[in-house]
């Protein structure tokens, strides 16, 4: 069933959009109703508007906290046109019907995810009459639009001309079910931020979490081509991340492509200095820190020349030219780059048309220091299973020289604690069991996701070779027995940092010690499922 549209209540936040709006409603004949800021708006450009208090015959009041909580606005969105006795009744009290609202809320995620934001500006930035209007309208669907999105209104107004300035009911009921979401995120914004800031510690899990999740994209496929997939993004998230990088460049982005990129980003936000991470399958094949960014993406893919290929770049830095030519060299591909930027001189090598670079991948997410810290959801790691979801702490843990405890004859040098500090930070970004040989600021040999740590050591050292002799060696949890350390020992490894913790760190302490190797713990584990 077609309603036509006659009488419009409009009030919004996000003016976007509204003015050219109303100015298309008016000259279909739609009567406009409009509050404060939008009513002022709209009157300056020349749209003529009945005042909300015109309406109800009250001002707007407490600062604007109350101007729509009126059986006036109310009950001309909810009378039920098919019901005599509701026509009558709003009638008898002076009442007319309002056929569509045009409501977005009260800024509340922009407000709380600016660092400086007071417990009082969150509270006012509570929308409450917005909110009551949508719901209302939303419900009575049957005879009210409700038009919550100013991506909505171009496709609106094509409609109301085509069909003498009415909507279909189809129409009606999908803006119905888009309120409702709409209303339902605002809630859950408001409740995870109020949860977070009142929690008792150390109680960072509510009862209940509340995440509602904004659809980013569709994707080609999922993990797998007979798997659907789409993206979606944390509204509440403010800090750099993959869901909020904007492409450049490049073909669509695939599922395991940002599954990829996030696991790249969060590797290099660990450094301050310049630092690039190739990422294969989530894990890391090339990692390296230098003095400038073009020295640490070729240390990073001498890590692993045949794994980097068609991996997934990250960097701290913007990409410059030197950079981007390395990237682009002979026997060179790869997915996707995510990075703070990119030099404007470095865009055209990174996409000509003639090399490969032209379906190549660019994500800028700019600095990597900005955005506001994680709370509520964002501030929790969250896995799926079947019928249910874990929720864990992210896992931020950072380790100083003061955490670390030297438990073997020979002990570290200067040098070698920094080396292995580094080390220990990219094997936090490594699948359980996770083994790390470096030297200096390069990743030489990787062993992960095995069932057991020894297998995990003698792939490290096999992918390191001949450079494992006076490198180090991170592992992310305790050896459960002396034979990892050995095969690491006998490859030449120098020094080990581990949390220790193990029935058989004696063991594992004697053979360090029969080789000569220093061995630290940290106190802290990293297993990373």
């Amino acid at each position: 069933m077609k309603v036509k549209i006659r009488r419009a209540l409009v009030s919004v936040s996000d003016k976007a959009g509204v003015v050219d709006f109303a100015k298309e409603l008016a000259s279909m004949g739609v009567e406009i109703i409009s509050t404060g800021g939008t009513a002022k708006a709209l009157s300056d450009a020349g749209v003529k508007v009945i005042g909300i208090s015109e309406v109800t015959g009250f001002p707007e009041m407490l600062d604007g906290r109350v101007k729509t909580l009126h059986p006036a606005v109310h009950g001309g969105i909810l009378a039920d046109r098919s019901k005599p006795e509701h026509m009558a009744k709003i009638e008898k009290h002076g009442i007319k019907p309002i056929d569509m609202v045009v409501v977005n809320l009260y800024p509340f995620a922009q407000t709380v995810a600016k660092p400086d934001v007071t417990l009082e500006e969150a509270v006012e930035n509570i929308d409450i009459g917005g909110p009551s209007m949508v719901r209302s309208a939303a419900k009575n669907f049957a005879a009210v639009a409700i038009v919550s999105d100013p991506e909505d209104y171009a496709a609106i107004l094509q409609e109301l001309k085509e069909n003498d300035g009415a909507l279909t009911l189809e129409t009606r009921a999908r803006l119905s079910a888009k309120a409702y979401a709409h209303t339902s995120a605002y809630d859950a914004m408001i409740t995870n931020y109020l949860s977070a800031r009142f929690a008792p510690p150390p109680d960072v899990f509510p009862q209940a979490i509340d995440i509602r999740l904004t659809k980013l994209q569709e994707l080609r496929y999922g993990e797998n081509p007979h798997q659907r997939a789409a993206f979606y993004r944390d509204p509440s998230c403010q800090e750099p991340s993959v869901a909020t990088a904007k492409q450049l460049s490049g073909k669509e982005l695939s599922f395991n492509n940002i599954y990829d990129l996030n696991a790249a980003l969060e590797l290099v936000k660990e450094f301050d200095e310049p630092t690039v991470a190739i990422i294969k399958h989530t894990n890391p094949c090339g990692c390296s820190s230098a003095a400038d960014l073009a020295t640490a993406f070729g240390q990073a893919r001498e890590a692993d020349p045949i794994s980097a290929f068609g991996g997934i770049i990250a960097a701290n830095r913007p990409i410059d030219v030197a950079t981007a030519e390395a990237i682009t060299g002979p026997n060179t591909f790869f997915e996707a780059i995510i990075a703070p930027g990119f030099e404007q001189a470095a865009m055209p090598i990174l996409t000509e048309k003639k090399k490969w670079g032209a379906n190549l991948r660019l994500l800028q997410v700019g600095d990597l220091k900005a955005g506001a810290a994680p709370s509520g959801s964002s501030a929790m790691d969250m896995k799926k299973v079947v019928g249910g979801m874990l929720a864990q702490a992210r896992d931020t843990r950072q380790i100083t020289r003061g955490d670390l405890k030297v438990v073997t004859k020979a002990a570290p040098t200067d040098d070698q604690i920094e080396q292995l500090l580094f080390a220990w930070k990219m094997v936090k970004h490594v699948k359980s069991n996770a083994i790390i040989i470096s030297r200096g600021t390069q990743l030489l040999g990787l062993g992960a996701g095995q069932p057991n740590r020894v297998n995990s050591v003698r792939l490290a050292v096999a992918q390191a070779g001949e450079k494992a002799k006076g490198a180090v060696l991170a592992s992310d949890a305790f050896f459960p027995y002396p034979d990892g350390p050995e095969e690491a020992a006998k490859a030449g490894v120098a020094a080990i940092i581990q949390p220790g913790g193990s029935v058989k760190d004696e063991e594992v302490i004697e053979v360090a010690d029969g080789y000569g190797m220093a061995m630290v713990f940290c106190g802290v584990r990293h297993f990373l499922h």
